[in-house]
């Protein structure tokens, strides 16, 4: 058992490095098996989720080494299976893009039901529809907690229109389609980067798809993919949260090793708060404020799929317009249930209220220090951040949700000035 122990009340000053997104590398891990060869991926975080991805890969008969640096060498020449366990399964969400690369690779796959963040119901019936359009059968065995899928005669090309962008039947269409026979069209597809940067990996191993990163994807399905070299773009929602850090502590650090063009839904929340941002070629600084500014004041945000505001920065902006003057309200339109976190922060004298799929905020002076839970991952980067700019000690539990998201993530805010302590407990140690 871990947890964090917060001194905040402390402005956050220097420069943070931001790593590899998390939510690239994992479909790119799994478009290995889809490749079929030697692949050598670099700037990957160093994430309790990779090495879920690395753990089913290497159950599957894959050479999964790490060679330092950030960097994975990927060996999948001798997989001859898509299918693992309901323990392995249950591990990661993205665990379900194996169904997309084991049908493009092998014609069949089958996984348990996947793991990760419990937003309330996640279906994947449009990763469904898209399958069953590409002429596989898709089986979901509820009573044992299976989905298979098979595609006796092969896969074809085909035209597939998604009711809603979702990011998961967009990767998911794709690995399936790169080798089927034809032409294939994805309509109202996700547009996120971590689509455009496994369209890239994928294009660089000899795939032929256009579009990725606009509504509309084409794919034109090859015989065979070859091994290549790429490096995973940087991780957008990490930068995010560190640049909100530093607003609610009102510090200023520099943050490097980003696409300022991923940022934009957030950094202009930011300036319409109030807040000083300052855009480089790959960095973004946040500019502690002059002693007589004024307090930072509410705005309305609403989560939409990308480029509008992302969904995985919800809770890190709630944190901070729970210390902004006046009533914010937040519309959450991307995820349904998406609102668990919101009695850890009201244990910290946040002012919140729901009302159907909008959180009504109003500014407090400032917060307390408490003891709180990490019920998610960005929900537990929120925890961080109220705890960076409460005064006192606040201790963070249930921590593993943000360790598997974000690499180093004690060890980079306590290096612009955090106090922060990852104690380790023996289990049922109550403290």
């Amino acid at each position: 058992m871990e947890k964090l122990y917060i001194t905040g009340g402390k402005p956050l000053s220097g420069v943070i490095s931001t790593g590899g997104m998390k939510n690239a590398a994992d479909p790119i891990f799994f478009a290995t098996l889809l490749v079929g060869d030697v692949c050598i991926i670099e700037n990957v975080p160093d994430a309790a989720d990779i090495r879920h991805a690395s753990e089913i890969l290497t159950d599957l008969g894959a050479v999964v080494a790490y060679m330092g640096d950030h960097t994975y060498q990927i060996d999948t020449r001798y997989v001859s299976r898509a299918s693992i366990s309901n323990a392995l399964s249950s591990k990661l969400r993205s665990s379900y893009y194996l169904l997309g690369a084991g049908l493009g690779r092998f014609g069949a796959a089958e996984t348990g039901f996947p793991g990760g963040c419990d937003f309330g119901s996640r279906p994947i019936d449009q990763h469904v529809k898209g399958f069953r359009a590409l002429g596989a059968t898709v089986e979901e065995d509820f009573e044992n907690c299976r989905i298979r899928c098979n595609a006796e005669n092969g896969l074809k090309g085909a035209s597939v229109y998604l009711d809603v962008p979702s990011v998961g039947a967009t990767i998911n269409l794709i690995l399936a389609a790169c080798r089927a026979p034809g032409n294939t069209v994805i309509e109202n597809a996700a547009r996120e980067p971590h689509i455009v940067d496994l369209a890239s990996f994928l294009n660089s191993c000899g795939a032929s798809i256009m579009g990725a990163g606009t509504p509309t994807i084409k794919i034109t399905g090859v015989e065979s993919l070859y091994g290549s070299r790429y490096a995973v773009v940087p991780d957008m929602i990490e930068a995010g949260t560190y640049l909100i850090a530093a607003a609610a502590t009102k510090g200023e650090v520099t943050v490097t090793n980003l696409i300022p063009r991923h940022l934009e839904s957030l950094t202009a929340k930011l300036e319409e708060m109030g807040v000083n941002v300052e855009e480089g070629d790959d960095s973004i600084t946040i500019h502690a404020p002059a002693p007589d500014a004024p307090p930072m004041h509410a705005v309305r945000v609403k989560t939409a799929f990308y480029p509008g505001f992302p969904t995985d920065m919800h809770p890190q902006i709630t944190a901070l317009l729970c210390m902004a003057s006046g009533e914010s309200r937040l519309t959450e339109s991307v995820w349904a249930n998406r609102f668990q976190y919101v009695p850890e922060l009201q244990r910290m004298g946040a002012k919140l209220s729901v009302s159907g799929s909008d959180l009504i905020i109003t500014g407090v002076e400032k917060l307390k220090n408490a003891n709180v839970r990490a019920v998610d991952l960005r929900a537990g980067a929120a925890m961080v951040i109220a705890a960076l700019a409460t005064e006192g000690t606040t201790v963070v539990d249930d921590i593993h949700h943000i360790l598997r998201g974000y690499e180093n993530i004690v060890e980079k805010l306590n290096a612009v000035g955090a106090e922060i302590r990852l104690v380790k407990l023996p289990d049922g140690i109550i403290n």
